[in-house]
C-alpha cells in the first residue's frame, strides 16, 4: 500500500481508523454491479463521519453519458445527502485512481481524502499521470491513500477487459 498525504482536508475526515479496506470492499461491490451491466467495473463510495452517504458505479454505457463515472455520480449523491456542495469532511473510496474529470470534481467539491485501489498509469490524476488533487495553483488539496485492496481492484478490471477482448474475437 502506498500512502501519499497532503495539507488538504480535515484531520478527523482523513484518519482511516482502519476502515479503509471495509469501505473499499463496498466500492468493489459497486464495481461488480457495473461489470454485471457490461460497464467498465469502477465503483465508488463516499463516507462522512464514519457512515456511507453515497455509493455508485459506472453508468456511462447505460446513460450514454461520458461523464457518468462512479465518482461523479457519488459526488452528486453525497452533496444531495448533506444538502451542501462542499464535501469537506468526506472521504471518497474508488476502485481505480480517478481520471482528470473526476479529480477536478473532487477538488471542486473539496473532498478531504481520496482512497483508491488500483493505480491508472494511462489516465490517473491523483499522482500517476497528473496530480490534479494536489496541484499547487488550485484552492484545495486532497489527501490521497493509494493501493487499498489494489490486487482485487486491478483483477476486476483486468478480467473485464480480457473478457471483452475474447468476446470481440468470436
Amino acid at each position: 500500500m502506498r500512502k501519499k498525504s497532503s495539507p488538504g482536508g480535515y484531520p478527523g475526515a482523513i484518519s482511516d481508523n482502519g476502515n479503509d479496506p471495509a469501505y473499499m470492499s463496498l466500492a468493489l461491490r459497486e464495481a461488480g454491479y457495473a461489470a454485471d451491466k457490461d460497464e467498465v467495473p469502477v465503483g465508488a463510495v463516499i463516507a462522512y463521519r464514519g457512515r456511507v452517504i453515497a455509493r455508485a458505479h459506472n453508468q456511462v454505457e447505460m446513460l450514454k453519458d461520458p461523464t457518468a463515472h462512479a465518482e461523479m455520480i457519488a459526488i452528486t449523491q453525497a452533496a444531495a445527502a448533506l444538502g451542501n456542495k462542499w464535501l469537506s469532511e468526506c472521504v471518497m473510496y474508488v476502485t481505480i485512481e480517478p481520471c482528470s474529470m473526476c479529480a477536478g470534481a473532487l477538488v471542486l467539491a473539496r473532498v478531504a481524502r481520496v482512497v483508491y485501489g488500483a493505480a491508472d498509469p494511462k489516465t490517473g490524476a491523483c499522482g500517476s499521470v497528473l496530480d490534479i488533487v494536489n496541484h499547487g495553483t488550485l484552492n484545495h488539496r486532497i489527501a490521497v491513500t493509494a493501493g487499498i485492496l489494489a490486487d482485487e481492484c486491478a483483477m476486476l478490471l483486468s478480467d473485464f477487459f480480457q473478457n471483452k477482448r475474447r468476446a470481440g474475437k468470436k
